[in-house]
């Protein structure tokens, strides 16, 4: 399937490594100019430029967003969890709540807010961000981390409805387990890894390439009326 991407401009935030780093070679592989935005430059060598800086700080997020000449795609693949184990919820203290959101969610706003104007003035293209699977069932394992994704798929449908006037797309990506992240091997063990995938309709755990693939595809044009929708990517995982 042709997805007709090639030349537009994408913008990867927080491409170095993971599953950011598959999204931003997909879009290569389909002839697109890609820019990476990370707060660490890619372990291993990448045929896309990577911009250091902090998608806490607006300021750098707007400076690099001034970058681009004809912004098509902006997709937030940014996610931190608490460290921390939080089952039941009170083993956290409140304190440990404030970095995670300001990362996870408000990331991803300052995002939006800095390339608004670019996407609206071209008048056409597509914002993605990923959540996750812990988003949408109260994962008790990082409550900070569940509850900030949950909030950023919310915000994905105040900013679908908002840029649609403008023809400009924003969806959501929902992995579950996705194996050889910073995230599963921080909050994973290879016991628990195997009791979770035991639970998988499909028996295996994901890759980053599974989330990539779908990225790419929510930017083609056989995506042209999607919009505000939140794509599991989790081999069938549902439920409470």
């Amino acid at each position: 399937m042709h997805l007709h991407l090639t030349g537009q401009h994408v913008a990867v935030i927080g491409s170095s490594n993971g599953i950011g780093r598959a999204i931003a070679e997909g879009f290569l592989a389909e002839g697109c100019h890609v820019r990476g935005f990370d707060r660490a430059l890619p372990g291993t060598a990448v045929a896309f430029e990577t911009t250091l800086g902090d998608v806490t700080s607006f300021e750098e997020l707007k400076a690099f967003a001034a970058t681009f000449p004809a912004i098509s795609h902006v997709v937030f693949t940014v996610g931190v969890g608490s460290g921390k184990f939080g089952f039941p919820f009170w083993n956290l203290a409140p304190s440990d709540w404030a970095r995670v959101l300001d990362i996870n969610l408000i990331g991803a706003v300052n995002v939006a807010h800095a390339f608004a104007p670019g996407l609206i003035a071209r008048g056409a293209g597509s914002y993605l961000v990923l959540t996750s699977v812990a988003g949408q069932m109260g994962s008790q394992t990082d409550p900070p981390y569940s509850a900030a994704k949950a909030g950023l798929i919310n915000f994905m449908q105040c900013a679908a409805k908002d840029f649609a006037p403008h023809n400009i797309r924003v969806n959501a990506l929902a992995p579950g387990l996705i194996l050889g992240t910073s995230f599963h091997t921080t909050h994973t063990t290879a016991e628990s890894v195997r009791a979770t995938v035991a639970g998988i309709p499909l028996g295996r755990g994901g890759s980053a390439a599974d989330v990539a693939r779908a990225a790419v595809f929510l930017a083609g044009e056989f995506d042209g009326f999607i919009t505000g929708a939140t794509l599991d990517i989790n081999g069938g995982v549902y439920g409470s």
